[in-house]
């Protein structure tokens, strides 16, 4: 196939890329290029392949982009809930709509198959049960409300020339050249590389699936690949039942890849986000299927790499891998303006 996969130049679509060619397909990458001052470390086990890629904003993509494309993998996004919520009119600008102009302009193109990322955290809070791909959503913020609109607007798109899926990810964990210390467990991992310890502000109390971001690459890639009557408009959780945690659990699995560590845990915190996740049905659906990395495997991933590369203090804390640090660094140097895009 011919894909056009847009944040080719964030933390999964740096990874995704090399790996649907390395599948055979042809990758036309798309990215607006905000975290490309991020580059952590270049190892041809994670890259043997890099596609071209296109820089240019998602709300301004029109049908020409995807002359002769077969599929469209859509990652880009104001990605994480501190930075939604940090900005919420922009973050619906982009994701919300952003994500329904490059719908429209590929519908329009004549693309068949449309792979939406989107994220278990629509499921927001839900503590007392397993929940599913049926399970009501309950947003908390606006990354999550974004996920949830698109899932519906663009569910309404489908038909029989145009079928969209939507993978709603765990919580990702993972090395990449591309590096995110935002997310939970990288985040606990690099703490515990650069401090010695993992002082933690609550109890630890509350839920959350997490995947490793290779085996959401292999998600993408399956349903690539799926027949579209067993795909055609569905949505997909993507991740492994038994990788439901506490953020307790996770801190202590880091624990375990890192023993000089000490990690303590605060009281209880006014963050009322919990869930665990069924993923039952990609499962189903995408026989050949399986997430192959578990948290302890990606914290152990994360030290070989600290250790390889002498990660220091001042690389876990440099602006391009968090997210809502390097938008604020290129607002406050006037790279890009109040909308996020970029100043001439």
């Amino acid at each position: 196939m011919r894909i056009f996969v847009t944040g080719t130049d964030g933390y999964i679509g740096s990874i995704l890329g090399a790996r649907l060619m390395e599948h055979g397909h042809s990758v036309v990458g798309f990215d607006t290029g905000y975290y490309r001052a991020g580059w952590m470390f270049t190892d041809p086990d994670f890259l043997r392949l890099t596609p071209r890629s296109i820089c240019g904003d998602v709300r301004k993509i029109t049908a020409d982009h995807f002359a002769g494309v077969d599929a469209v993998v859509h990652l880009a996004e104001l990605s994480n809930d501190p930075l939604g919520e940090s900005n919420r009119e922009v973050t619906f600008d982009i994701n919300h709509q952003g994500s329904l102009v490059i719908a429209r302009a590929a519908k329009e193109a004549g693309v068949r198959r449309f792979i939406y990322t989107s994220s278990c955290s629509v499921y927001g809070v839900a503590e007392d049960a397993v929940v599913d791909e049926t399970s009501p959503v309950n947003p908390q913020t606006a990354y999550a409300e974004c996920k949830v609109a698109v899932e519906r607007d663009l569910g309404a798109m489908a038909d029989n020339d145009f079928s969209p899926v939507f993978l709603r990810n765990a919580t990702a964990y993972g090395a990449s050249p591309r590096m995110r210390f935002d997310i939970v467990l990288n985040n606990l991992a690099g703490l515990a590389w650069t401090t010695g310890k993992i002082a933690m502000t609550s109890d630890g109390s509350p839920w959350r699936p997490i995947v490793h971001i290779e085996d959401i690459c292999s998600a993408i890639s399956d349903c690539l690949g799926a027949p579209l009557d067993k795909i055609h408009n569905q949505i997909f959780n993507v991740g492994f039942t038994e990788e439901n945690y506490t953020i307790r659990e996770i801190a202590e699995i880091v624990q375990i890849a890192f023993p000089e560590c000490q990690v303590t845990f605060g009281p209880s915190s006014g963050d009322n986000r919990s869930y665990r996740v069924s993923f039952d049905k990609i499962r189903d659906a995408l026989p050949d299927f399986r997430c192959r990395w578990t948290a302890k495997d990606g914290a152990e991933q994360l030290r070989r790499v600290f250790e390889r590369i002498g990660m220091t203090a001042e690389l876990f804390e440099a602006t391009p891998y968090t997210r809502l640090r390097c938008l604020q660094h290129l607002q406050a140097t006037h790279q890009i303006d109040e909308g996020y895009y970029w100043v001439s």
